[in-house]
């Protein structure tokens, strides 16, 4: 007897339906799986086996032959038990195919019959709502996870008798249901950080304020101590609030990579990557044998901190050129190829030479020109190009240190960010872009008007400094959003001002 029913597998943070079809003939006892299984899902046939029979069915002593179909797509994982198992139960008689129907299937099997939780769900969930399925039978442990997608039916189960029981009218499992307010986004993770803590360092601070407002990436130099990386970790307390389409796509790639928390639905606070210099180019934008997200998109909608930015290796260093620019990375390998999104802030650290103390007047630099030459050669032009923000961060001062004037909060910070992000939402209304960094040429154009006074000073800026054509519109882009912070609708001379005092490195401060 032949029976069908539906699962999902991943393509990239997106998922495709699988159709699982069981046929059961006459002939020795063999258990074929064919569709391009991998191991883990040619290994369920044990799983599936002992799971029947540990759960008081009787398992067919015939030919099994289950078929995953689209036959051309590589199936891996163990979210394929429940399904081969519901269709072999299905084929042997003992659960009617009319009570599949319209289903999604998923969830990996123990030997006792249990149903254990499986990463994807929720792109599978989304897969499960675009082609028109009722709902979808999965672990318990994921049903908070499916629960995010509107318009389906989510069943968590807990073994397969309990399944089995509902789908021959046995017994009845109740569909979770949705709560009304899950789409109002609010960070429920409090941050114990706070830039309240940070002393001194007003003019980084600022810098700071004006990238999580714009969404622009930042690159801080100073010698040890002076709290850079400190700074670092606290932007994650005003960055802007997030959005439930920002919150989805970024949970998507969290499920796919197994990182959700055990009790957490719905990622609510913008990620904050910190990988260490000894990573590779592949951890860093994703691969493998079969790809899967890297630190830059496990970083999307987020910030991706490199502190100590020259040890990271050149080849490392050098892949984050083109996701800085499109906001994606795509990754094609002989198996599959796929996009994944890699819309992230930078934030990097390094000091001014390898001792840490060039043009630190409380600490002799004991490097040579060549030395400090070599140093930041490890940093491409380049790279350097696609950093809207390079700032001094000096040491502090005693006087800064022993100050007990409270220092202004992450809240009051992030309340003026909150307004900025505002303007420029409704500014890109309808587009596919929500923040100035990532405006093309053609908004530059039409949002990053200048007057007569504001292109002379840009004339003078990029014949004396030499700013290169990227490094131009960085500086209107920067401008746009110090504009915005202060509620303007034109881009002023100050603006501009600030927006070119933002680039250290051209200047040849640092």
């Amino acid at each position: 007897m032949l029976s069908r029913n539906f699962s999902a597998a991943l393509v990239g943070i997106d998922a495709c339906l699988i159709e699982v079809e069981v046929d059961i003939s006459s002939g020795l006892p063999v258990f074929a799986t064919v569709g391009l299984p991998d191991n883990v899902v040619k290994e369920s046939k044990d799983r599936v086996k002992a799971a029947i029979k540990n759960s008081g069915y009787k398992f067919p002593s015939d030919r099994i032959t289950v078929n995953l179909a689209p036959a051309d797509l590589k199936k891996e994982g163990s979210v394929f038990d429940l399904p081969i198992a519901i269709g072999i139960l299905v084929a042997a008689g003992i659960i009617p195919q009319s009570s599949v129907e319209g289903y999604l299937f998923l969830g990996e099997l123990s030997l006792d019959g249990r149903v254990k939780a499986v990463s994807g769900v929720l792109p599978m969930a989304v897969a499960a709502r675009n082609n028109h399925r009722k709902g979808v039978f999965l672990p318990k442990d994921n049903a908070e996870e499916a629960l995010l997608v509107k318009e389906i039916e989510v069943f968590g189960i807990t073994n397969l008798s309990q399944l089995v029981e509902h789908l021959r009218g046995e017994t009845r499992i109740e569909f979770y249901k949705r709560e009304k307010d899950m789409e109002s986004i609010e960070a429920k993770d409090k941050e114990e950080a706070d830039f309240s803590e940070v002393k001194g360092q007003e003019y980084a601070k600022r810098s700071l304020e004006v990238a999580a407002a714009g969404g622009h990436n930042v690159l801080m130099i100073g010698p040890p101590g002076s709290g850079k990386t400190m700074l670092a970790k606290r932007m994650g307390t005003i960055f802007p609030d997030m959005t439930f389409e920002e919150a989805l796509e970024t949970t998507k790639i969290y499920s796919v990579v197994g990182l959700l928390d055990g009790g957490k639905s719905l990622i609510t606070s913008r990620p904050f990557r910190a990988p260490h210099h000894t990573i590779s180019d592949i951890a860093m934008v994703g691969g493998g044998s079969f790809p899967k997200p890297g630190e830059i998109s496990l970083s999307h909608n987020g910030v991706l901190f490199l502190d100590e930015l020259p040890e990271f290796r050149k080849n490392v260093l050098e892949v984050l050129r083109q996701p800085l620019e499109s906001g994606n990375v795509a990754i094609s390998r002989a198996s599959q190829s796929v996009t994944y999104p890699a819309s992230f802030v930078l934030i990097a650290a390094m000091n001014p030479c390898p001792c840490g103390y060039f043009s630190d007047p409380k600490h002799e630099c004991k490097c040579s020109p060549l030395q400090i030459r070599r140093y930041r050669s490890k940093i491409s032009g380049p790279l350097m190009d696609r950093i809207d923000i390079h700032i001094e961060v000096p040491s502090i001062n005693y006087r800064d240190i022993s100050s007990e004037r409270p220092a202004e909060s992450s809240a009051s910070i992030k309340e003026r960010v909150n307004k900025a992000r505002l303007f420029q939402t409704k500014r890109f209304e309808g587009r596919k872009i929500h923040s100035n960094a990532r405006m093309t040429q053609r908004h530059i154009k039409k949002y990053c008007k200048v007057d007569d006074k504001g292109r002379g000073l840009l004339e003078t800026a990029v014949d004396r400094l030499g700013f290169s054509a990227r490094a131009y519109t960085k500086v209107l882009k920067v401008a746009r959003t110090i504009a915005d912070l202060e509620g303007e609708e034109n881009i002023a001379v100050h603006h501009l001002s600030e927006a070119i005092q933002y680039r250290s490195l051209d200047r040849g401060i640092v």
